[in-house]
């Protein structure tokens, strides 16, 4: 892969992120702690709390019939910020390190792999903070596996 593919598949993942973020959202290196820590109810535990552990579920695509399942361990890294290691059975992305950020039930996953692949999924945890209802978008053609994808799916907390 050449330099201007890499580039260009890292402004597309800004991009997307930045784009289809609800507001509110800060890039998990730019906040504090606290930003993470947010949910809908006084009574509900924080969202970074309750995001830790593994996920795991479907996502089906708006455009083809192939889909792909996803499974994503979330913990904090050594600064305190919530990242997640992915293993997907899809032939347009490997495995990646996923960037965790949180404002109340809204969760954003984005992340890109060694060839510049992406994946960025926009999240809604339900009220018992066991189920996300999201979209996703892949982007897999700056390896040249696949183009650019999106569509729907959940994951749930195991």
């Amino acid at each position: 892969m050449t330099g201007k593919q890499c580039l260009f598949s890292s402004l597309l993942l800004v991009l997307t992120v930045a784009t289809m973020a609800p507001s509110g959202l800060r890039a998990s290196g730019s906040g504090d702690a606290k930003d993470q820590n947010t949910s809908d109810s006084g009574t509900a535990r924080p969202v970074s709390s309750a995001l830790q552990g593994t996920w795991s579920g479907a996502f089906f695509s708006k455009h083809s019939a192939s889909g792909f399942t996803l499974t994503v361990v979330i913990t904090p890294d050594s600064r305190g910020h919530l990242v997640g290691d992915s293993t997907l059975s899809s032939n347009c992305l490997k495995g990646t390190k996923l960037q965790v950020t949180a404002k109340g039930s809204n969760v954003v996953l984005a992340g890109s792999d060694e060839e510049g692949d992406s994946l960025t999924i926009h999240g809604i945890l339900d009220s018992t903070g066991s189920l996300m209802q999201g979209t996703y978008v892949l982007n897999g053609s700056a390896s040249g596996r696949c183009e650019t994808d999106n569509g729907t799916g959940n994951l749930a907390k195991r």
